[in-house]
């Protein structure tokens, strides 16, 4: 068996353990190895993380295919765990674009990755119902046999849409089409987790992190949850401490931030030891 092949078992294990998992998000291959080292047993790329650090806003137009497929395959390099990949509208309405994208993101050695029905318009926020899951169909046809999870996503409730009923039948019919997970990023309370978990029949992804109630992860396994990942928290966490840390020192004139600070032989222990020069 290819390593890409037992990473993709492994990562498929997980969703039917009977317990939710925690997926968490790195941005970079530094971040991701960070997250390695701390147990976890799958990592998911992040759009919105990777934007922060490249300086651009979390969006359809700040980011292209390209740029998301080389800082994943950075993190797929940098890690021996099972990688999902935030694959975002799938980089175009096209059903054709978003198989193209999964086979671009098979050939990186990404075991999963969602394709979501927004639409960057707020005059209509998602996609209509048939052609979102068109898209689901043509992504779930390209990944079929090749050892890749899909992840059908639906965004009403953090595009301006909070219709769980619309939502709940968009999943079905991501399913159906052959999503394999199912995940509705926002949804208000645990109810509605409840309710969602109860009403498809796929293992259910949700995130933490963001604004809303928070939920630990035995009370989203006790509601039906199989995973659990945290966007772009993470990645606004750290920005938030640099932000923090900057302050004092311009505030107050003290340093006192580096104590929080992961010690330097720490953090060089994690990252990649392979020498790419020899320097005299």
């Amino acid at each position: 068996m290819d390593n890409r092949a037992e990473k993709y078992k492994r990562f498929k294990g997980l969703h039917h353990q009977g317990r939710a998992f925690v997926m968490p998000n790195p941005w970079d291959a530094g971040t991701a190895r960070l997250l390695t080292h701390a147990g976890f047993d799958a990592l998911a790329t992040t759009s919105a993380g990777y934007a922060f650090a490249a300086g651009k806003r979390d969006s359809f137009s700040s980011l292209t295919r390209d740029e998301i497929m080389i800082n994943a395959k950075a993190i797929v390099d940098a890690t021996d765990l099972p990688v999902s990949a935030d694959l975002e509208d799938g980089f175009g309405r096209d059903p054709a674009t978003c198989a193209e994208t999964i086979a671009l993101a098979i050939d990186i050695g990404l075991v999963g990755g969602s394709i979501e029905d927004a639409t960057g318009d707020p005059d209509a926020p998602v996609l209509p119902i048939d052609l979102a899951a068109d898209r689901i169909r043509a992504a779930a046809e390209t990944a079929k046999d090749r050892g890749f999870l899909l992840t059908g996503r639906a965004e009403n409730f953090i595009s301006g849409c909070p219709d769980l009923a619309d939502t709940i039948k968009r999943l079905q019919a991501y399913s159906e089409a052959g999503a394999d997970v199912l995940y509705a990023p926002g949804l208000p309370d645990l109810d509605a987790i409840k309710t969602v978990c109860a009403e498809v029949d796929k293992p259910v992804n949700v995130v933490m992190g963001l604004s809303g109630p928070a939920y630990t992860v035995e009370q989203l396994s006790a509601a039906g949850v199989s995973r659990i990942s945290v966007g772009g928290s993470f990645a606004r966490a750290a920005l938030g401490a640099l932000r923090r840390a900057a302050e004092e020192v311009m505030t107050k004139g003290t340093f006192t931030y580096a104590k929080a600070a992961i010690p330097d032989g720490e953090m060089a222990a994690l990252m990649d030891q392979s020498k790419k020069s020899d320097r005299s």
